[in-house]
């Protein structure tokens, strides 16, 4: 059962089967509720009208044997006196229920006694000789009329005579139509509602099926992706504007990102490859050299080689720390101090801060600022400043040199992993290209940005901005 109910087309096939069912179901009961109320109301009609014609013979003084209504064509009618006698039935009536009395035969006169009046009712309204009651009561019965016996719906209505005290006269609608109406009708819904709930699930089974098509094209492309390793394919987009288009689109971005940061991380193995090589590449020659040449050692040269490994090797292991998503902390971390701290000890580097609070990670921030300077120094021509104030909600650390600047054009690509300008490609003077990188995430780790623009000097100014403490 879990098997033939595990896909989505076929619970919504049967959640929608059953929920017509329920409604069908439902509106054929008050259906038929409201048939047979309606169809016995209009027995009860017919019903009074013909007890009413007979009441007013009788309150007319009409002797019991010429009453019109007694023929049987409209139905049996039963008159009863006081003491439940009755006085007058239809023609051929054999048996009768549902009234006061089952007698069909009229019983013989009895003269009436005053103190065994005991079916007087006190309740009873008062009505003047010649009078018939307004209001009429009604009871479902049957009789038997020249051997056929069906159900009535009756009719009482009471009548005063001038001569034969009060009579209740019962006349009866055949119930025979009425129940038939209500038969056929609950037939055809038997009939009727099976093939309409099988249309229903037949329907929903096909609009599903086509609904989902576009699902399962997702979902065989998606696996045909994780087969194939190829991050450049996507996933068709139906032409429609639904939740499954939007899925869809959501998916090919998904991927397109997923792509991006692949290749991103394969450009870095690659570039990182590339620029351990060069450094070892040396080491290795000049301990080669001097292994067999002794008195050829530079040592000045080997130690500057070891240097710059362990510095790309310690900005590497910060790089995959913040992609790693490496928690920041929310220490309160002065700016201001930080930047007097870091500028202590350089040549050339004025600092104007005035106090401002951020949270975050003081090594990391101090580690921004000391790769803004080191850039800052490494094109100056004589003076770097470093600025520190307040605008709005944010803290705003600036770094200016006097130097040539960056080309507007190169003022987001140099915020790239292992991206030198023409200006700085030496390696030995240039660094591996990671320290504004490296700036620039940790500034969007803190929730901040770093950007790069024009000087007062006309020299490169960079901005980190990053949210009040």
């Amino acid at each position: 059962m879990r098997r033939l109910f595990g896909s989505v087309r076929a619970r919504a096939t049967l959640g929608a089967t059953l929920v017509v069912a329920v409604a069908l179901v439902a509106a054929g009961a008050a259906v038929l509720l409201s048939l047979k109320s309606n169809l016995m109301g209009e027995a009860g009609t017919r019903a009074e009208r013909s007890a009413r014609a007979v009441a007013a013979e009788l309150a007319a003084g009409t002797p019991y044997g010429k009453l019109s209504g007694l023929d049987g064509d409209d139905g049996p009618v039963q008159v009863i006196a006081e003491k439940k006698r009755v006085v007058a039935v239809s023609e051929d009536l054999e048996k009768i229920s549902g009234t006061d009395s089952d007698r069909v035969k009229p019983a013989p006169s009895v003269a009436p006694r005053g103190d065994d009046d005991d079916d007087s009712d006190d309740h009873e309204e008062s009505l003047e000789p010649g009078e018939i009651a307004g209001e009429s009561t009604f009871r479902n019965g049957s009789a038997t009329i020249d051997g056929e016996t069906e159900d009535y719906r009756f009719a009482a209505v009471e009548v005063e005579t001038h001569d034969r005290g009060r009579l209740k006269v019962y006349a009866g609608a055949a119930l025979a139509a009425e129940h038939g109406a209500v038969q056929s009708a609950t037939t055809v819904m038997l009939i009727g509602f099976p093939l309409l709930l099988g249309v229903v699930a037949g329907v929903t089974w096909l609009v599903t099926r086509r609904a989902l098509r576009p699902v399962e094209g997702i979902r065989s492309e998606m696996a045909a992706i994780t087969a194939s390793e190829d991050l450049a394919r996507r996933v068709p987009e139906p032409q429609t504007h639904d939740e499954v288009a939007r899925l869809a689109r959501t998916t090919n971005e998904t991927l397109a990102a997923l792509e991006t940061s692949v290749e991103r991380q394969r450009r870095f193995v690659a570039d990182a490859s590339h620029e351990l090589r060069s450094p070892i590449a040396s080491l290795r020659t000049q301990l080669e050299v001097a292994a067999a040449h002794p008195e050829l050692l530079d040592l000045d040269g080997a130690v500057e080689d070891t240097v710059r490994l362990q510095r790309l090797a310690a900005d590497l292991l910060l790089l995959a720390r913040l992609d790693a998503g490496e928690r920041l902390g929310d220490a309160k971390v002065d700016l201001a101090g930080l930047a007097r701290e870091e500028a202590e000890g350089r040549t050339g580097v004025t600092v104007d801060a005035e106090p401002v609070n951020v949270a975050g990670s003081r090594g990391q921030l101090g580690r921004v600022l000391a790769n803004l300077l080191d850039n800052a120094q490494r094109h100056a021509r004589s003076a770097v400043t470093v600025s520190v104030r307040r605008e709005g909600d944010l803290a705003v650390l600036g770094v200016a040199d006097d130097g040539d600047g960056v080309p507007e054009a190169d003022r987001e690509r140099i915020f790239e992993r292992f991206v030198r300008l023409d200006a700085a490609r030496s390696r030995d003077d240039g660094g591996a290209g990671l320290g504004l990188a490296i700036a620039r995430d940790v500034a969007v780790r803190h929730g901040g940005t770093l950007t790069a623009g024009q000087g007062p000097a006309g020299g490169a100014l960079f901005e980190l901005r990053l949210p009040l403490a």
